[in-house]
């Protein structure tokens, strides 16, 4: 559900098309809400379909560009107030760390090694993209960036573990 809710959000920064609402996702929610380009135009669709949003332009090579509606602009502030965050409580990670037990120690080693690059790597995605955020983008500039803190925090996090836990494990195999 969440993304219809991301694209209408984008849409309240004024009309854009598919293409230029996928760079915005690309370029600022990607740590938060990644999107494809097949399920973005898919959503659109089913959001005009749905009249939250309607088709202002349409250009060549079938470019459409889009605008929210005032139903479109309730749905939103309706999920954002009325709507409780989904919490997600599995993680496939953690049930193969629950499990590191029945691979031999290298390779569980291994494994957490690779997720605390995997953490690294994606730091510096999200660095990059902290540097991108132009100023003059009010909007993105501070709730975008209140949310890309959440992602540096959190990526801070998984790498700290990812260390601690390579420490145990070390530990372990030593007791």
């Amino acid at each position: 559900m969440s993304l219809r809710h991301a694209a209408l959000g984008l849409l309240t920064m004024g009309p854009a098309s598919g293409y230029d609402l996928l760079q915005t996702f690309h370029g600022s929610l990607a740590n938060v809400w990644p999107a494809t380009q097949s399920q973005l135009y898919g959503e659109l669709g089913k959001l005009a379909d749905a009249g939250l949003v309607t088709v202002t332009e349409e250009g060549a090579r079938r470019r459409k560009e889009y605008a929210l509606t005032e139903a479109g602009l309730a749905e939103l502030r309706h999920w954002m107030t009325d709507v409780e965050p989904s919490v997600i409580r599995r993680s496939d990670l953690l049930l193969r760390v629950f499990f590191l037990g029945v691979i031999d120690y290298d390779q569980g080693l291994d494994f957490l090694r690779k997720r605390e690059e995997a953490a690294v790597e994606y730091e510096t995605g999200l660095r990059a993209t902290e540097e991108a955020i132009a100023p003059e983008t009010a909007d993105l500039a501070v709730y975008g960036r209140i949310a890309l803190e959440w992602g540096l925090r959190f990526t801070e996090m998984q790498r700290e573990w990812a260390v601690w836990a390579q420490e145990e494990l070390t530990k372990a195999k030593k007791a």
